[in-house]
């Protein structure tokens, strides 16, 4: 597949820049395992999300990147990706505790942005255009978490688009996505995650073996209808 423009059309996409908090601190068989999970959730994405023309890969292991010709689901899809990650139960936690704490409670960072897409060929691994380079820009901009003991995060998910007042509308409400989601457990984030991939709470309570009451309880715990809402918020605002 092979999606691109010339200079008498320009393809407005999304894209997606992220990379795992604390990576370095982890064990060298977690560290391969974690990017052998996410890349097949990326190859589940691809198929979900195939009309948009989803494009995802890892990047010497900890770094991510995503796009899309269609920008509806970008927070969508990055919200899957930090619940994704924040959920996963099989971490070594004596590796370098001290710094773990920030992959325990951040998981990952992500810079989202909204723009011209020149091309996306899946088949090369390429993306190319003025988007991919904003949202790698901005992620560089993060602080760095390798190596480092003290480490200062505001803020996990940016969002960049066309001017600074769709920025300023868009990262209010995903601030505080980004706030709710930094509290919760990994229960409740494996919930939030199956959530929104469209899986009812019986079809979750089916896939973890626990009761719908449980799956129910995690979901407000974890503040399920206030993301619910926003996300809903920022797919039919993107239209605008």
């Amino acid at each position: 597949m092979y999606i691109f423009t010339d200079k008498f059309e320009k393809m407005v996409g999304a894209t997606i820049s992220a990379d795992i908090v604390s990576f370095t601190s982890l064990s060298d068989s977690d560290r391969i395992r974690i990017t052998e999970d996410i890349e097949k959730l990326i190859k589940e994405l691809s198929l979900k999300y195939k009309d948009s023309s989803f494009f995802g890969r890892v990047v010497q292991g900890d770094l991510i990147e995503c796009a899309m010709n269609n920008p509806i689901h970008v927070l969508r899809i990055a919200l899957i990706l930090k619940t994704f990650i924040k959920s996963m139960d099989y971490i070594d936690q004596e590796v370098n505790s001290n710094r773990f704490k920030y992959f325990k409670e951040y998981g990952i960072r992500l810079a989202i942005a909204v723009g011209n897409l020149s091309f996306i060929d899946p088949d090369r691994g390429i993306i190319d255009g003025e988007a991919i380079y904003q949202s790698g820009r901005a992620l560089k901009n993060y602080p760095s978490t390798s190596n480092r003991q003290r480490i200062v995060i505001k803020n996990t998910i940016q969002y960049y688009g066309k001017n600074e007042l769709e920025e300023e509308k868009h990262n209010a409400i995903i601030s505080l996505i980004d706030t709710i989601i930094a509290r919760c457990s990994k229960r409740q984030s494996e919930v939030i995650y199956y959530k929104l991939l469209g899986f009812s709470e019986k079809e979750i309570s089916d896939k973890l073996g626990k009761s719908q009451s449980t799956i129910s309880q995690h979901s407000t715990s974890a503040g399920w209808q206030s993301i619910y809402r926003a996300v809903l918020y920022f797919e039919k605002s993107i239209l605008i």
